[in-house]
Parts: C-alpha cells; structure tokens; sequence
C-alpha cells in the first residue's frame, strides 16, 4: 500500500512537473508586436516633453483639442434622457439612416427604394474591416486593388480578413501629384470583377486627389472592367468644407450606375475620435438583396462585437436629424477644413519667404489633414530629433497640427533639414 502511494506521489509529481513546463512555454514565442507606424508617433510625440514639439491631431489655432459646439449641445440634449441599453447588431436605425444621406444625396432615389444595405460600424476602420470579411465570405476568390500609398491600416486590415491584395499606382513622387495614366492603366489591366479600394476625398496620406473629370474616367474603365469599387471615405466635409463637394466622386459614381461600398467615419468631420462612430453601406440591386446582405453584415459583427457602442451614434444622430445643430455642424466643420487650408497657405509662404530652393506648389495642391511632403525618412529623423517635429517616416505631415503659432517653426525647421 506504501509502495503504491509512493509510486503515485511520483507520478503526480512526474505530471505536475509536465503540465507546468507546457504551460510556462505556451507565451514563449511570442515577440513584441512592431509599432504602428501612426500610432508609435503619437506615442513619442506625447512622451517628448518640449514646448516647441509639433504633431497631429485636430487643434484649434492656439493648439488645444476641439470639441464641437454642436457636439456639446447634443450631448447636453443625451445627458440624463436616453437609457444605454444595447442597440441592434446593426445598430442605430436613425444615424444609419442619417448617415446614408451624406454619402448617397438627401433625396437619393437609392435610399428611397431601400437598396442599400447598411449597418452602424466600429468608426471607418471597423467599417473596412466588416465588409473585408464579407468580401472574403462571399467572394472567396476575389482580391483586392490597394493603391500606392495608402493609410497603412487597409493592408493590414485586408490582410487580416484573408483577402489576397495587389496594388496600383496612385502618387507620382516627381510631380508630387496623381500618376494618373498608370493608375488607369492599372484599372485596365486588372482581371474582370476585380475590388478597387478608392479613398473618396482627401487622400491618406497624400492629400492628392482627382479632378471631376479623372474620377469620370475612373468611374468609366471600372465600370467597362466589371470591377467593384469600395469607397473609404473618411474626411467628408473635412477636406474642402463642403460635405456635398466631397461626396462628389460617389456621386458620379452612383451615375454611372455602379454597386458601391462605402466605409464613413465621424472622426475627423465631427471630432469623435473616441467615440469610434461610422458606418457600412453596400448598394445592391433591389430590396430584397439589400435585406439579405445586411444580414449577413450583422453576422459578421455578431462574435467580433455583438452589437455597437450607443452614445457617439446618439451625437451623430441628434446633430444630422435637428436642422438647427446640422446647419451649426456644417458652419464648424468649414471652419475646421479652412483653417487647415489657410496653415497649407502659410507653411508654403514661409518656405518661400525663406528661399528654399525647392518647390513647394504641392503643399496647397493637395488637400485634407494631411501634407505628403516629400521629406526622405533620413530627413523626417532629423526633425523628430533636433526640432521635436513628429510625422510618419514617409514625409507625411498632419496639417491638422499646424497653428499660426508654430507654422513658422516647422517651416524653419523642414527649410533647415532640407538644404
């Protein structure tokens, strides 16, 4: 009986040593994770402790955070009036609803014949990322067109769904404008029924966009080509101050008589960063397509979400379904986009005044929060590090940051690194 209990001491013993040596190695392989190519310069940006330093999210012109008037008065409005109770996995009916007719036209015929499958999102990258998946699910064999450069995160958000990606050019770095030939070129050689994921105004991160007539003939040889196209259109209203001027290239689109997909985000044009508010919509061929695919949308979001977040959608919805607080919304969001035209004026201006022997002509033709200036990495190093300047390593330049108080800092600074 001592002999056995001993032998079984042993082999518990034997057991625990094993199943402790498992466990301690399940973790082991795992390597820290790169930094975000955004998110890490925000992270240095709010470890750095000097005054002059320059980065950005929006700021006023004396470089403080801004809350909209709007969105004060509509969460004054919320406060203590609407219960938290979960919404629907789609979300909330009125900003969907609201939101739709920002993208598609007020009196869409479209949105009238409840041909648009929609659903509330996790702001404009939870957007992507659903219909990345529903591309994956429902087109397994498909791709996706990304084009050259784009926000970093699309790569890895169609990545992450499994959809295999090509590119096509976009930016041409000697005209520090749109290769548009190529781009066309792109779209022509592309297999039939290929995805192209288009930005819809204020391009990341190169504030270069097509004219009316380019976004024509792309809406032309996509059309001709079968192909889908997927807008994301994360600056409406943002870029040129009018959120119906922005919408253009949808429009023209729609036109055309395409089947789109938009992912819209009110980050940017309402300042809820943190609210993480947006929305998926998928044009389809009538009603009851429509019904089919917003239910598998809202399949997809049920185990990577459930259902979204309530309180930034209750902002979205009071301020675009209240005449008053939409017109005051379209009067803040001018006031936002020019003053990020009038700091692209300066930051030229002061380049110029300095006599930089380079030309600077692209700073005020391109347009939205960001300015892909040219700046080599080595470059970008030297104005993180000698002048406390933070951008991506790719040159690209949050305008959003740039204040009367500072523009000529930064011009001074970028004149200096690029003599």
């Amino acid at each position: 009986m001592a002999i056995r209990r001993a032998m079984s001491g042993r082999i518990m013993d034997r057991t625990a040593v094993v199943g402790a040596r498992y466990m301690s190695s399940w973790w082991r392989s795992v390597q820290p994770a790169p930094k975000d190519p955004i998110l890490g310069v925000t992270e240095a940006f709010l470890a750095d402790q000097s005054a002059d330093k320059v980065n950005g999210a929006y700021r006023d012109d004396n470089g403080k955070p801004v809350v909209l008037e709007c969105v004060r008065e509509a969460e004054r409005r919320i406060a203590g009036n609407l219960n938290m109770e979960y919404l629907p996995m789609g979300g909330s009916v009125k900003m969907v609803e609201e939101t739709l007719k920002l993208a598609y036209g007020e009196n869409s015929e479209l949105i009238k014949e409840k041909r648009i499958a929609a659903v509330q999102a996790l702001s404009g990258t939870g957007a992507c990322r659903l219909f990345a998946d529903f591309q994956k699910r429902f087109c397994p064999d498909s791709q996706i067109y990304i084009p050259v450069p784009t926000w970093a995160n699309h790569h890895n958000i169609w990545r992450d769904a499994q959809v295999p990606q090509k590119t096509y050019h976009y930016y041409h770095p000697e005209s520090k404008g749109l290769d548009f030939a190529a781009m066309i070129d792109d779209i022509k050689n592309a297999p039939n029924g290929s995805f192209f994921l288009l930005h819809a105004c204020a391009h990341n991160p190169t504030g270069v966009d097509p004219s009316e007539e380019q976004w024509r003939e792309i809406s032309h040889h996509i059309k001709a080509k079968g192909h889908f196209a997927f807008f994301d259109m994360a600056y409406q209203g943002f870029a040129s101050g009018d959120p119906e001027k922005d919408a253009k290239a949808i429009r023209i689109f729609l036109e055309d008589g395409h089947h789109i997909g938009i992912a819209q985000s009110y980050a940017k044009n309402m300042g809820l960063y943190g609210q993480r508010v947006g929305c998926l919509s998928v044009l389809c061929e009538d009603e009851k397509q429509a019904v089919a695919v917003k239910s598998q949308l809202q399949q997809l979001a049920r185990p990577m979400y459930s259902n979204p977040p309530v309180h930034g959608a209750l902002i979205v919805s009071t301020i675009l379904s209240d005449p008053d607080l939409k017109k005051q919304w379209l009067k803040e969001v001018k006031v936002m986009a020019d003053r990020i035209i009038g700091m692209r004026t300066a930051l030229r201006g002061n380049l110029e005044k300095l006599g930089s022997p380079l030309s600077w002509q692209h700073i005020t033709n391109q347009i939205g929060m960001f300015c892909y200036s040219g700046l080599t990495p080595e470059q970008v190093d030297r104005l993180t590090n000698e002048f406390h300047i933070y951008m991506t390593r790719n040159g690209r330049i949050s305008m959003a940051g740039v204040t009367t108080g500072n523009v000529e800092y930064l011009a001074n600074a970028i004149h200096e690194v690029t003599k």
